[in-house]
């Protein structure tokens, strides 16, 4: 793909690209809609990208092309406003976010594409994000700290594209270590790589269902978690105890104890899942991975029939550990986590139970831990 972004900017415009950068996609082992409460998450970028391939221009103009859906993209760097929905809205996003930070930009021109699955809870969005952000700093000569340009990205985001995500896609983007998920505090964004449990392989199961974040009840479930942490007077429900839940949280009416249940519980899960995956112990993994899955389809509401399905599929393989959904739900993928010499005999017995019981193909397939957002070489086209 990297290769492909390079023959496409050559095929578009002539010459040759002189950057070629790289960002992951993620997927989230555990701790699903705790990042925006200030809680712990565990994610893993993985090895499906968005590459951008670009060169600096003289003038103040940004022109890019998106190979995957065929369309291009341009404004101008001091004159520049919303304009839809689509994947040009995301570039320009980055764009106001850096401005507003204060970086100087140069114009450009640059060709994308990618195979993270759009809209399968992948972030495919933050991808974009963070190859666009690593060409504006590289040709911008903008020093790389990835824990900033996650924010700004994240930011983009938020305030741009309308979105109100935690700060997971971003970072773990930005900042993911090869043959690692990582473990984030998402208050003081502190880091720690963790490895998966020795013998296994994390499956990516695509239910073939799409979703649109912004359009979705993401943005309600957020606010649902912002007034249960109001009900108990701290600044994020990252700050409520088991404890204090469960003696006065009765008090909490609509849907908002269960959210809160899950946020708290799932806090404690994520915390649980990466001490399991330091001791090497695959089983407790896998059922904590279970148990948040139910947690998200009961308390939270953000499964589907077809999410709920693949998991059952997935949980019915005796190679198989344990299954979640993935990302902010609705629709979109799950994980399994697998035995590695049974990865074979697991991905068509699932495929084969899906489709029976839904009557559409599943996608699915391996994934190996990347590392972050990066420049790579263009000769060669790596």
């Amino acid at each position: 793909m990297g290769c492909r972004a390079v023959d496409g900017f050559e095929a578009r415009y002539g010459e040759m690209p002189e950057v070629l950068a790289r960002a992951p996609g993620r997927v989230n082992i555990i701790g699903e809609h705790t990042d925006y409460n200030d809680g712990f998450v565990l994610p893993m970028a993985i090895d499906r990208f968005v590459w951008v391939a670009a060169r600096g221009t003289p003038g103040r103009r940004v022109s890019v092309y998106s190979m995957n859906f065929g369309e291009a993209a341009g404004f101008d760097l001091d004159r520049f406003s919303r304009g839809g929905s689509g994947w040009g809205e995301y570039v320009k996003g980055v764009v106001w976010a850096f401005r507003e930070a204060g970086y100087d930009l140069v114009g450009w021109k640059g060709v994308v594409r990618g195979n993270v699955p759009v809209g399968a809870g992948l972030s495919s969005s933050a991808a974009l994000e963070l190859a666009v952000a690593r060409i504006f700093a590289y040709l911008s000569g903008i020093p790389w700290e990835p824990v900033e340009m996650a924010k700004l990205c994240q930011r983009a985001e938020n305030q741009w594209v309308g979105t109100r995500c935690g700060i997971m896609d971003q970072l773990v983007s930005a900042a993911g270590v090869a043959g690692h998920a990582l473990l984030i505090d998402t208050r003081d964004l502190s880091l720690e790589p963790v490895p998966l449990p020795p013998g296994t392989t994390l499956v990516v199961l695509d239910t073939g269902t799409r979703r649109n974040l912004a359009g979705s009840a993401y943005n309600e479930r957020r606010s649902q978690c912002e007034a249960a942490a109001r009900f108990f007077g701290v600044p994020a429900l990252r700050d409520v105890t088991l404890g204090e839940f469960l003696a006065k949280g009765a008090g909490m009416g609509g849907p908002f104890w269960q959210r809160a249940r899950h946020v708290i519980t799932e806090n404690a899960r994520t915390l649980d899942a990466a001490d399991a995956m330091r001791r090497g112990d695959a089983k407790a993994l896998g059922r904590l991975m279970s148990e948040s899955h139910r947690s998200l389809r009961d308390d939270f509401e953000v499964s589907s029939r077809e999410l709920d399905a693949v998991v059952e599929c997935a949980m019915a393989r005796p190679e198989c550990y344990g299954a979640r959904m993935t990302g902010a739900g609705f629709g979109g993928c799950a994980i399994a986590l697998v035995r590695s010499d049974s990865v074979d005999e697991f991905i068509p017995s699932v495929s084969s139970c899906y489709a029976e019981m839904i009557g559409i193909s599943l996608k699915a397939y391996p994934c190996v831990p990347s590392g972050g957002a990066t420049i790579l070489p263009v000769a060669g086209k790596i």
